[in-house]
This record gives C-alpha cells, sequence and structure tokens, in this order.
C-alpha cells in the first residue's frame, strides 16, 4: 500500500474530527479528549498544532486520493514523539505502516518515541514493523474508555 503525505489543509480538518469521533478509533487510541466531540476544543488544538514550528504534521493520503487520516512528529528534540490516527475505513490496509514509514523518513531524527494502548496490537504491530521497540510501560487514566489502561512506551533509535 503507497500513501502519499502532504502538508495539512483547513480542508483536511473536518475529515479529521469525523475520524477521531468514529467509536472504534477511539476506543482503540484511548487515550483522547475528554470529550473528542467538542468541536470548539477539536478547532482550538488543531489551530496550536499547526502554528507550532517544530511540530511535523502531514495529512496522509491514500492511493484512490482520499484522506486516510493524519501522522506527526511532536515534542523538544530530545523527546520526540510520533502520533497518528487512520480513520476506520482504512484499517487493516497497511496505510498507517506505510504513513509511519514515510513521516520517519521526513523526521530522521533519533531517537524518535511513540505510545499505544496496551491492547492496541493494531499499533503495536504498526509500530515494531517500522522499527521501535518497546522500551517502557506506564499507566494512565483513558478519557475514551472511562478508566485507567496499561500504555506501553516505544523507542526507534535507528
Amino acid at each position: 500500500m503507497g500513501v502519499t503525505l502532504r502538508d495539512v489543509r483547513e480542508g483536511d480538518l473536518p475529515v479529521f474530527y469525523a475520524q477521531m469521533n468514529e467509536p472504534e478509533g477511539m476506543w482503540m487510541a484511548a487515550f483522547t479528549a475528554e470529550d473528542p466531540s467538542d468541536n470548539a476544543y477539536f478547532q482550538n488544538h488543531w489551530e496550536r498544532i499547526l502554528q507550532n514550528p517544530t511540530t511535523l504534521v502531514r495529512t496522509v493520503i491514500e492511493d484512490a486520493g482520499e484522506i486516510a487520516g493524519h501522522a506527526s512528529v511532536f515534542g523538544p528534540p530530545e523527546e520526540r514523539e510520533v502520533t497518528y490516527w487512520i480513520g476506520r475505513r482504512y484499517w487493516g490496509r497497511g496505510i498507517a505502516t506505510a504513513a509511519l514509514r514515510e513521516l520517519l523518513r521526513l523526521a530522521s531524527e533519533r531517537p524518535v518515541h511513540a505510545r499505544a494502548a496496551a491492547d492496541n496490537r493494531g499499533s503495536i504491530r504498526v509500530l515494531e514493523k517500522c522499527g521501535f521497540v518497546v522500551t517502557g510501560n506506564d499507566r494512565g487514566f483513558a478519557n475514551a474508555r472511562g478508566e485507567e489502561i496499561d500504555e506501553l512506551i516505544f523507542t526507534l533509535r535507528d
């Protein structure tokens, strides 16, 4: 599966908002906004992301030209972290792995870190395919699940 990463456009945000409110996606991501349906919060959050010069954020376009999601690298140099969100209808097609590989090519600084809910097998597999290894664990409150859950911490060194 091939993907294209491009700069985020204002018109992408409604698609991101819809994707980030899909029940299955929220459950898997677990660590979401307190109220993902709060569009004003969503808009303010994305305005901050897009204005931050240290954040590399891209829209993920799948082969047919549709917006599949977004991927980004953020944080200070010694704590860079990747994150991505792929819409439910694009799961299981290799899009997340292809997008993360391309993002890591664009953002070559290492080490870079990632986090995933410990039971999110799909995201864990994506990270492993891209060379990340588990380097720790944590436990935190997952808004999407309404309870504390285990989380894995990953690092990519090379």
